[in-house]
């Protein structure tokens, strides 16, 4: 019994910090308005990145950031994959494109785009060597 208690503890723990990055982002537009959370978008290259990489490694898969996103901000990640192995479904590709062409014309990588749930631009920042709180305290600092 104690194992069982145990082990469903467990699994809602991780539930309760896990997070959702959504491809859609119509869909997380939507989210966003109905929970009054801002948009938090990643362009990211996951296979042939480095720095994108470290971010995910160091500050979004963070207990931290997991914990403080999963109530303010709806996750999107606008992956451009260069393995044929990681390649998206067209539909995505297409509109990870459009994304771009709308946030990030300058074509960085990593590209962290703050908005609110109007679609409104509130800030950008890229890679920066620090810790996930440094990191997240900037991200803060964006919503101002």
């Amino acid at each position: 019994m104690k194992q069982l208690l145990f082990l469903i503890l467990m699994m809602v723990g991780v539930a309760a910090y896990s997070q959702e990055w959504k491809t859609n982002f119509e869909e997380a537009k939507k989210e966003a308005l109905v929970q009054n959370k801002k948009i938090l978008l990643v362009f990211s290259g996951s296979d042939w990145c480095g720095p994108c990489i470290k971010l995910d490694k160091n500050v979004w898969q963070s207990e931290e950031f997991k914990s403080y996103a999963s109530t303010n901000y709806v996750l999107v990640r606008a992956d451009f994959p260069k393995k044929k192995t990681n390649q998206l479904a067209l539909e995505v590709k297409n509109q990870n494109l459009l994304l771009a062409e709308k946030y990030n014309k300058e074509g960085f990588f990593p590209l962290v785009v703050l908005l609110n749930s109007s679609d409104k631009v509130l800030g950008k920042m890229g890679f920066e060597n620090c810790s996930s709180t440094e990191y997240l305290k900037k991200l803060q600092n964006l919503e101002k």
